[in-house]
């Protein structure tokens, strides 16, 4: 893969300074070739709503909850007590998992998601701030503001997702790639549609 061509391909399609990271990110966390590229970017543009969006959007509707959660949330009764309280629903679903303390020790809110592929839970941010050298822990906020895009190749580069995209171009390399992304396949038809549109402008 010729970055300077690929990056020239992309003007026009994401923002000017992803594409001023991206030879750092290439190079650093191994994305190099058009493939691993492609389904990163794609990841990365449906887990940030095409790049704008930094930080988990928590503010869910009963409805939505039982999409997104539906093992903390089994009927509308448990969902309407949440709905539209994002920092009690991070608590309540990141509570005792990923190195957060339980519900009330309010850590699922401070390390929610974050960056362009959601960075997510206490061990997630500690071992990412170890790889840069910054204790993200003690400022979570630098995973959006300074760090969305470098978070999001770290965590791509040590899931081992690399590898998976290699596999190739198809549906089902895509659903795999989602899978490590995500944890299931919500929006999964999406995200196929975002891999078709960035591996045919950069083949």
């Amino acid at each position: 893969m010729i970055v300077n061509e690929v990056l020239k391909k992309l003007e026009g399609h994401i923002p000017k300074q992803i594409i001023l990271e991206l030879p750092f990110i290439i190079e650093k966390y191994e994305i190099n070739t058009v493939l691993k590229l492609s389904h990163f970017l794609a990841q990365c543009s449906h887990e940030s709503s095409n790049f704008t969006l930094k930080t988990e959007n928590l503010n869910y509707s009963a409805q939505r909850l039982m999409v997104i959660f539906p093992k903390y949330f089994k009927d509308l009764s448990k969902a309407n007590e949440f709905q539209k309280k994002p920092e009690k629903i991070a608590n309540f679903v990141y509570a005792n998992r990923m190195g957060n303390g339980p519900e009330n020790s309010g850590m699922g809110w401070r390390f929610r998601g974050r960056g362009y592929l959601q960075l997510t839970g206490y061990d997630n941010y500690k071992l990412f701030g170890s790889s840069i050298n910054v204790d993200v822990t003690k400022n979570p906020e630098l995973v959006a503001t300074k760090y969305p895009l470098t978070s999001a190749a770290w965590f791509f580069y040590v899931k081992k997702i690399n590898s998976i995209s290699e596999k190739g171009f198809s549906d089902a390399v895509i659903t795999a790639v989602t899978k490590k992304v995500n944890g299931g396949t919500i929006e999964l038809e999406r995200r196929i549609e975002k891999f078709k549109k960035f591996y045919a402008l950069l083949s």
